[in-house]
C-alpha cells in the first residue's frame, strides 16, 4: 500500500525546490557574467571563439590548461589578457633548457636581520601568483617539468621541510610547441595528466588574419577592463560545482573513459591496435567538471550526456597514450578519441 505524504516529505520537497530555484538564479547570474567576460577578452583576441569558451570553462572548473600550437598564434597574449580581465595576480615562467626547479619554485637565500645576524630567508618564485603562465613548457628539461607536479596538484611549495600554500584561486596555463619542432621535451604522462584540458590553437583563416592586421597593426592596444575579481571567481566556481549530475550521465562518462583502454569491452579497433594506455580517473573528473560548466551556460540545472560529449575531446586527448605502432604510424589521437565518443554514444542509444 502506498504511504501518504508526511510533513517531513513536504518539508524536504520545499527545501529541494527552494534550493533548485536559488541554484537557477545563481546560474543565470553566472551565465551573464561569463558572456560579459568573454566579450571583454574578444576586444583583444580576434577569432578563436571555441578556444576562448573552452579556456573559460576550464577556469571556472578550477582546472589547469595546456595550450598547444606553433609560435606566433597568440597563446601567451591570451593568458595575459585573461589575467587582466579576471583581476588576478599574474606570474610568468619562460622555459628554457637551462631553467632549474629553484627558478620557478623559489630558493633559500642568506640575509642579514636588523641585528646584523645572518638568517635564512625563502625568496618566493614566480609560481606564487593566481594565474601562472608557463611559456613553452616542453622546452624545459624533465627535471624542471617535474617541479610543477606538486604545485599543480597540491597548490603548495615544499622547501626546507616547510610547505607554503599558493594564493587562491590558482591556475597554471602552459603553452607548448608541437613535438615535431626542435628542442622540445615531451611532457611525462603524470605531468600531462595534471591539466584539466589540452586545447589546440589553430592557425587563423584568411578573414581572421585580415582582422588581426586591422586591429593590431597600430601602436595602441585595446583598453581592457577588469570584469571579475578573485573572490567572485571563487564564488562562481562553488556555484557551478553544485550542479547535479544524474547516475546515467556519470555512467556515460565512465564508459567513455573505460573505452579508451585497450582490453575493455567497449574498445574500438583503433584503441585495440594503437593505444598503450587510456585515460585516468582524472579524465573522468575532467569530463564531469567541464560538463557542469556547459550545463550552466545553457541555463539548465542538470547535466546532460551532450554536455559530457562537448568536453570529451579536450579532456581526454592528452590522456590517451599511443603504443609503438601508433607512434610509428603517426596516428591522430583526436580521431581515436572522437571514434570512442561516437562508439559509446551509439551503444547507449541502441
Amino acid at each position: 500500500m502506498r504511504r501518504g505524504i508526511t510533513c517531513e516529505d513536504s518539508a524536504h520537497s520545499q527545501f529541494y525546490m527552494r534550493n533548485n530555484e536559488e541554484l537557477g538564479r545563481d546560474l543565470e547570474r553566472f551565465q551573464k557574467r561569463f558572456h560579459v567576460l568573454k566579450d571583454e577578452i574578444q576586444k583583444a583576441i580576434v577569432g578563436y571563439d571555441e578556444l576562448l569558451t573552452d579556456t573559460l570553462v576550464a577556469v571556472f572548473a578550477r582546472g589547469h590548461i595546456l595550450l598547444e600550437g606553433v609560435p606566433g598564434l597568440g597563446k601567451t597574449f591570451l593568458v595575459q589578457t585573461l589575467s587582466k580581465v579576471l583581476g588576478l595576480t599574474p606570474g610568468r615562467i619562460q622555459c628554457t633548457p637551462d631553467l632549474m626547479p629553484a627558478d620557478i619554485l623559489g630558493t633559500h637565500i642568506v640575509n642579514e636581520n636588523e641585528e646584523g645576524r645572518r638568517v635564512m630567508h625563502f625568496e618566493k618564485g614566480p609560481v606564487f601568483a593566481n594565474l601562472v603562465l608557463v611559456d613553452e613548457v616542453n622546452r624545459a628539461t624533465p627535471k624542471t617539468q617535474a617541479a610543477l607536479l606538486e604545485v599543480m596538484q597540491e597548490g603548495g611549495v615544499t622547501a626546507g621541510g616547510e610547505t607554503m600554500p599558493l594564493p587562491k584561486p590558482f591556475f597554471v596555463m602552459a603553452t607548448q610547441n608541437p613535438m615535431e619542432m626542435e628542442g622540445t621535451y615531451p611532457l611525462p604522462e603524470a605531468q600531462a595528466d595534471r591539466f584539466l584540458f589540452k586545447l589546440r590553437v589553430p592557425f587563423p583563416d584568411r578573414a581572421t588574419l585580415v582582422e588581426i592586421s586591422r586591429r593590431t597593426s597600430a601602436f595602441d592596444l585595446p583598453e581592457l577592463h577588469q570584469v571579475l575579481g578573485a573572490d567572485e571567481l571563487v564564488e562562481f566556481q562553488k556555484i557551478v560545482s553544485e550542479v547535479p549530475v544524474a547516475d546515467h550521465v556519470n555512467e556515460f562518462a565512465a564508459r567513455i573513459v573505460l573505452a579508451t583502454h585497450p582490453g575493455d569491452e567497449g574498445q574500438t579497433d583503433q584503441v585495440a591496435r594503437y593505444v598503450s594506455y587510456g585515460a585516468s580517473p582524472r579524465g573522468m573528473q575532467a569530463l564531469i567538471r567541464g560538463a557542469r560548466i556547459h550545463c550552466a551556460l545553457d541555463g539548465r540545472t542538470a547535466v546532460s550526456i551532450d554536455d559530457v560529449r562537448r568536453v570529451a575531446l579536450p579532456a581526454l586527448r592528452h590522456r590517451v597514450i599511443l603504443n609503438f605502432q601508433g607512434e610509428a604510424e603517426s596516428r591522430n589521437v583526436d580521431q581515436i578519441v572522437e571514434e570512442v565518443i561516437a562508439s559509446v554514444s551509439n551503444a547507449v542509444t541502441v
